[in-house]
């Protein structure tokens, strides 16, 4: 994500969509009311006639939409925003929808910008420069292929071998490694983190057949061992904290890692609290260390006061996603979570 400017007197932010991930940024700053301005297609308003308005051709033109239901595709990675059109050239107060997808700007005008949304900004600059990581999660049946966004792990592609009781031992295993090669390399860019992980051989035979076949695309790869294959096994490899200093630097690395430890802390009934009201008191006491929020509760409310009470105390503040199992770990305890310096009697 690029920020292009700040408007005071609107109190608005100009951005624009660089990555896929930036989608996900958007959804989770937009809020229903705000004002967002972007250009956009609408048949030009010259007759009366419904006919002759259907057969108009769609002109490209700015509008300002102020925002009544906003819409996520993870498939497409797009954004809808829907509501009343305020601002353009014309049809003000009809309706109309915004499709913003990667490669847009847009701007984004609101009566107060939260804390946690004007940080999400610039963590989601900050974060276009990371590669994200590739998995294959395979073993001598079948391969997974996933990829780390920033809000969570999307699965892309699975392969099988094709390999079976008898004819196991006269099966060819340069159709499975080539096609999952094959797969791999359109989303591999460079210096992006190829992860290779499963029980058994299979991924050190992938890697081996990788490097003399494609050198260039094998020449960023880690192996793991796992229990499992499949998106089992990438989860199992996230939660074990195997591979941690290549995952610690990716923005899920950092939110499973904190979840594991938050887990570890009530499991052992040591320094960690849960609950909004419980986490919002430890906060303004300053006993909080790490605070953990689901960022679907920063959609649906205000939290500034329990976020600045962590961050005027030298805590850390951890937003995490949805989307992925650490994430349905702690919406499952609320939403809210904190690993304290000490515990509150």
């Amino acid at each position: 994500m690029r920020i292009l400017g700040q408007n005071p007197a609107d109190n608005s932010i100009s951005i624009r969509l660089e990555t896929d991930d930036d989608s996900w940024h958007l959804y989770n700053v937009v809020e229903v009311g705000d004002l967002v301005t972007a250009s956009t297609t609408r048949r030009e308003e010259k007759s009366a006639d419904k006919i002759n308005n259907e057969r108009m051709e769609k002109k490209r033109m700015t509008l300002g939409v102020r925002v009544e239901k906003i819409e996520f595709s993870e498939d497409d990675m797009r954004i809808k925003l829907l509501g009343t059109i305020e601002k353009g050239p014309q049809d003000i107060g009809q309706h109309h929808t915004l499709m913003i997808e990667v490669g847009d700007n847009l701007s984004i005008s609101k009566k107060r910008w939260k804390e946690a949304q004007t940080e999400r900004l610039q963590r989601a600059v900050a974060d276009t420069t990371k590669p994200r990581i590739v998995f294959v999660s395979l073993d001598q049946d079948d391969a997974t292929i996933a990829v780390m966004r920033q809000y969570g792990l999307k699965e892309i592609a699975t392969i099988r071998s094709s390999r079976s009781g008898k004819q196991y031992e006269t099966k060819d295993t340069g159709d499975y490694h080539g096609e999952i090669i094959s797969k791999l390399k359109p989303m591999i860019e460079k210096d992006m983190p190829l992860v290779l992980l499963g029980p058994g051989f299979e991924k050190e035979l992938l890697a081996d057949d990788g490097k003399q076949r494609e050198p260039s695309l094998f020449s960023k790869v880690f192996v793991y061992h796992t229990g499992q294959s499949g998106m089992q096994g990438i989860n199992e490899l996230l939660k074990k904290g195997l591979g941690s200093n290549l995952l610690r630097e990716s923005r899920m690395g950092i939110e499973m890692e904190a979840v594991e430890k938050l887990m570890s802390e009530i499991g052992k009934d040591g320094l960690a609290t849960y609950g909004t009201d419980e986490v919002r008191n430890a906060a303004l006491a300053g006993a909080v260390e790490t605070l953990l929020i689901v960022d679907s509760k920063l959609r649906g409310g205000d939290y500034d006061d329990m976020i600045r009470s962590t961050e005027t105390q030298k805590g850390n503040v951890i937003v995490v996603s949805e989307q992925h199992d650490a994430g349905k770990e702690l919406m499952s305890l609320g939403g809210f979570a904190a690993l304290l310096r000490y515990r509150l009697v």
